[in-house]
């Protein structure tokens, strides 16, 4: 006899209500500058990191819609997804499981020109125009500046 131990079943789009589903299509198009999938599918993976973290909501519109965490103006703007075809696709891909490789748990970021100056930061991708990093102890940041911009890592 064998011992499998049953896994949870893979999120779907589906599974996630709709309103949930904007949210995240909300952080995509006032975050990422619509200019890139890898940089919708980065600040997609954020926003998760933080849902599965204790220090935040745990739901996407209670990340998405916290005070002074992303654009002013994320959750009550209008958004033209006419001109941002690739984000519900994106949004969509994130609700069901894809993150960008490189993010890991990075919770932050902030537009790639953006020069920063705290000791803290480790760097872990550039891509659709913002800079993405872990907070660490001071010893622990290998990359303390922001490192190369890179696209095409994700699929779709």
């Amino acid at each position: 006899m064998t011992n499998c131990a049953k896994r949870a079943p893979e999120p779907t789009a589906a599974s996630v209500p709709a309103s949930e589903l904007e949210c995240m299509q909300r952080a995509m198009y006032f975050e990422s500058n619509r200019s890139s999938r890898d940089g919708m599918i980065a600040v997609g993976s954020v926003v998760m990191n933080r849902v599965e973290s204790s220090a935040y909501p745990n739901t996407i519109c209670g990340v998405v819609g916290q005070k002074n965490q992303f654009a002013p103006g994320v959750m009550t703007k209008a958004m033209q997804l006419n001109t941002a075809p690739l984000i519900p696709g994106a949004a969509k891909a994130v609700a069901q499981g894809e993150r960008h490789p490189r993010i890991g748990a990075a919770k932050f970021f902030h537009a790639a020109w953006y020069k920063a100056d705290f000791n803290n930061m480790h760097y872990v991708v550039t891509t659709g125009g913002n800079a993405f990093y872990e907070k660490r102890k001071p010893n622990r940041v290998t990359n303390p500046r922001p490192v190369k911009a890179t696209e095409g890592l994700t699929g779709g």
